[in-house]
């Protein structure tokens, strides 16, 4: 598996384990590049599919964005190419979303997840109106990430239906504990 997938959504396959990653931080607040490193070699040797880096297991919402970018790249780096980095894309806004996403992009992540948007309430046609926009913004093939504890938001079964017809939206990452609603989306 090569790091940098850019333009392979269709050939892209999200399979196997992918470990929801903690952010390693120093005394200072600052990423802990050395403790990131050996997280990633740790969970790698120990045979892990993909790596999901900077989503709400790594606290994504205490970071600032270039220590976001910095995370990406140690991870990507770490990992030479040999499993999948899925780069956490979260925003409040789809602005703050896709810029992340071009973010990811540009550091050469082999995959985005990208959670519902938070703090506020959205019918689904504009939380399919915002997957949709972070998609086009971006060749990387991309995860929906459903966590109605977080944010609140449901992914119906519809939207996700929908969504799945856009050529660079290749999964979903449920994270409901609704194991009928994991069902429907199978």
């Amino acid at each position: 598996m090569s790091s940098g997938s850019k333009g392979n959504s269709m050939q892209f396959e999200a399979k196997g384990i992918i470990t929801a990653m903690v952010t390693p931080l120093t005394k200072q607040y600052q990423v802990n590049e050395k403790g990131l490193r050996k997280l990633v070699s740790y969970m790698i040797e120990r045979g892990v599919h993909g790596l999901f880096v900077v989503g709400t297991s790594g606290e994504f919402y205490g970071l600032s964005k270039e220590q976001r970018k910095e995370a990406f790249e140690i991870c990507i780096d770490e990992a030479k190419g040999r499993v999948p980095i899925y780069a956490g894309v979260n925003g409040i806004t789809t602005k703050e979303a896709v810029e992340y996403a071009q973010m990811a992009e540009d550091v050469h992540a082999d995959a985005i997840s990208v959670l519902t948007p938070m703090f506020i309430s959205v019918t689904q046609q504009e939380l399919y109106q915002h997957y949709a926009d972070i998609a086009s913004s971006t060749s990387l093939p991309m995860l929906l990430y459903n966590n109605v504890g977080k944010t609140n938001v449901t992914i119906g079964v519809d939207t996700a239906v929908r969504l799945s017809k856009i050529k660079n939206i290749v999964g979903i990452k449920d994270s409901s504990g609704d194991f009928t609603l994991t069902s429907e989306y199978i």
